[in-house]
């Protein structure tokens, strides 16, 4: 039997400038803005609250209407998590709320995914919790859009990266257009879940080496010590969008659900 899943809420960190795709949250997806989207997953997994942590008036404005909470942040944060952190601290969330940080840029998240972050914070001591699925690709494995991570028996993730992991040392050295059988090839999804306390610890962590030239803010935690629990997701989660050739992937995925 299953475990009832913890009171929990949702920010949706969405960020006006993007480098690789600028005006991101706006971008619409069958004619639907994709902040919109991703706050109307939050909706449907329950979450007791729903606040998108905005850095311009225009996401705010798209927003209107769908019944989440809106939350202005500054521009300037260097992760998606350092800008809740502000949230936190706005609206005084109590430390040991779940809060699960769902990317602006995952429209199509499934909301059994979305629980099973908060279950897996729930039932795990670590300070925090994220998602990953098998990779069954040999291009997903190289392509550094796609962010990789391993983890130890017990469930915790050892190290995530934009370069290909676990290197299959012999396998590679022949060919790299098929995966070797028997390793774990584990994507990652960009889903946390966190206690508010640590959210609020997390942002007076020091930016790390790795953080920075990996751009995965995950890895701060990690080089501080903190270890995050990982769980496979029960559901897929379609990639997330980064670039434009990802929107217009997503075009092509949600016509295929109709």
């Amino acid at each position: 039997m299953s475990s009832p899943v913890p009171s929990f809420i949702v920010a949706i960190p969405a960020r006006y400038g993007s480098t690789r795709l600028p005006a991101k949250p706006l971008r619409e997806i069958g004619g639907v803005p994709m902040v919109v989207r991703v706050a109307q997953r939050a909706l449907q997994a329950g979450a007791a609250q729903v606040v998108v942590a905005v850095d311009d008036q225009r996401i705010a404005d798209a927003l209107a209407g769908q019944g989440v909470e809106i939350c202005m942040t500054r521009s300037d944060h260097a992760s998606g998590s350092d800008r809740l952190a502000e949230c936190a601290a706005h609206y005084g969330w109590p430390d040991d709320l779940i809060v699960v940080n769902l990317q602006g840029d995952e429209p199509f998240a499934p909301a059994a995914g979305i629980r099973e972050v908060a279950l897996a914070l729930a039932e795990d001591d670590a300070p925090m919790a994220t998602l990953a699925t098998e990779i069954v690709h040999a291009h997903e494995l190289f392509d550094p859009n796609v962010v990789k991570l391993v983890r130890a028996t017990a469930g915790r993730a050892l190290y995530f990266s934009r370069a290909p992991l676990p290197w299959a040392r012999d396998a590679f050295a022949e060919h790299r257009d098929a995966l070797p059988a028997g390793l774990p090839f584990l994507r990652h999804i960009g889903i946390y879940a966190y206690r508010a306390g640590f959210l609020k610890r997390y942002a007076g962590l020091s930016r790390t080496a790795l953080e920075q030239a990996e751009s995965l803010e995950q890895l701060r935690v990690l080089e501080h010590g903190y270890p995050i629990a990982v769980r496979l997701t029960p559901e897929p989660f379609p990639p997330g969008i980064d670039t434009l050739s990802d929107l217009q992937r997503a075009e092509q995925w949600l016509r295929a659900q109709h």
